[in-house]
């Protein structure tokens, strides 16, 4: 009896915080835009605030998707100033050549290649971010994944908000956009039905004091504050520890309604299940106490043990409408985030998903390798990281 009591408050509880995660996310004004600006006395809600900006890309190969991804970039309808910086580790890197036919079709871009050579700490990503950081000529500074491709108006609406100095940090939501193999399918909904609303979830009862990593938009002052680039260069989880860092010092983080995609390699299941052990041991060790409990929004899991321990015709109407709940809850999110009409998922992949993801959240207790762009690395318990082997 102990045991099913436990059992039916946990199965309660993951159906309560489904309904608080379609909430906080049906009350977000997801994919609001501003008015366009066309220069400094234009009118509008932002007035024609576009300042001066600065763009680091840095870059580690490249796929099919790459070009287009950085020609988004290349593209924005933006009427402030606009210096871009891409970074390799190398000449060699096959991404300089796809940056060197781009910038030649955007000869009047102030836009440039820089090989950061220099290993300045164990997160190569960040090693050229403090590389690059010396050769940055404007206040705002925007940082974007390679595989991220944005809508023209990014820009203008991601700076909007700071406007306010209060706010240090602006960072926007993405999407899973080429969810191409079976693996991947859940992934798509770990990403375009829960990550999002959870965030919104966590924003409605507390100030968030971390950011998304997709694209994020901050101030030199900022950043100089924390200490810099170098001062991320052996985290882990660098975006999280930029928007932590400066929430510290007092700032607001904010969030951008404008969804991002980002454009993926086809993944099997064993490259997915790397892929969501790391991010799940990068969020255990940022935030060990909310993901411990975050085991108990699993909708479909505590029904069904509940329903294992307790086979009543009760327990089993209880445990189909949580799990019908679930799914339908997780088909409007993705719907939302991804404006996509017709059916964004299979729904059973839902269950699928939170099934795995129990796996990977006991999983990711054990042990602190992960594995990241084909290296192997130890995370230590601040977060840092020590490097291991080739993968």
């Amino acid at each position: 009896m102990i045991l099913h009591g436990i059992l039916a408050l946990f199965a309660s509880l993951s159906l309560a915080l489904t309904l608080w995660q379609w909430g906080a996310a049906r009350r977000f004004p997801l994919h609001q835009r501003i008015e366009p600006t066309h220069g400094p006395s234009a009118g509008g809600e932002q007035g024609g605030f576009a300042p001066a900006l600065t763009l680091l890309k840095p870059l580690k190969g490249c796929d099919e998707h790459t070009e287009t991804c950085l020609r988004s970039w290349l593209a924005q309808e933006y009427a402030g100033e606009i210096q871009i910086l891409f970074a390799v580790g190398g000449a060699d890197d096959p991404a300089c050549a796809v940056v060197k036919r781009l910038l030649a079709q955007f000869p009047e871009l102030d836009a440039q290649l820089v090989v950061c050579g220099e290993r300045l700490g164990t997160n190569a990503k960040v090693s050229k971010l403090a590389q690059l950081e010396p050769r940055v000529k404007h206040e705002i500074i925007i940082l974007s994944d390679a595989d991220v491709q944005v809508p023209p108006d990014l820009l203008a609406n991601v700076v909007a908000p700071l406007r306010a100095e209060t706010i240090g940090l602006v960072s926007c939501f993405y999407r899973l956009a080429n969810p191409t193999t079976l693996a991947m399918g859940w992934e798509a909904i770990a990403i375009n039905a829960d990550f999002w609303s959870q965030v919104l979830q966590s924003a409605s009862f507390r100030k968030l004091d971390f950011a998304l990593g997709a694209v994020m938009a901050t101030r030199r002052k900022q950043l100089t504050e924390i200490g810099g680039f170098q001062a991320l260069a052996d985290c882990l989880a660098d975006d999280y520890q930029l928007g932590h860092r400066i929430a510290g010092r007092g700032y607001r983080i904010e969030l951008c309604p404008i969804v991002v995609e980002c454009w993926s390699q086809p993944m099997n299941w064993r490259e997915s299940w790397r892929h969501q052990l790391r991010w799940a041991r990068t969020i255990r060790v940022c935030q060990p106490v909310p993901y411990f409990f975050s085991i108990l929004s699993n909708a479909t899991l505590w029904p069904l043990l509940w329903l294992a321990a307790n086979p009543t015709k009760l327990t089993l109407v209880c445990a189909v409408a949580c799990v019908l709940t679930r799914m339908l809850v997780a088909g409007w999110l993705s719907k939302r985030l991804t404006r996509e009409t017709g059916r964004t998922h299979d729904l059973g992949l839902v269950l699928l998903k939170d099934i795995v993801q129990s796996t990977i959240w006991a999983a990711s207790f054990v042990g602190n390798v992960v594995e990241w762009r084909g290296e192997q690395y130890r995370v230590n318990p601040d977060g840092t990281l020590r490097l291991g082997r080739k993968a």
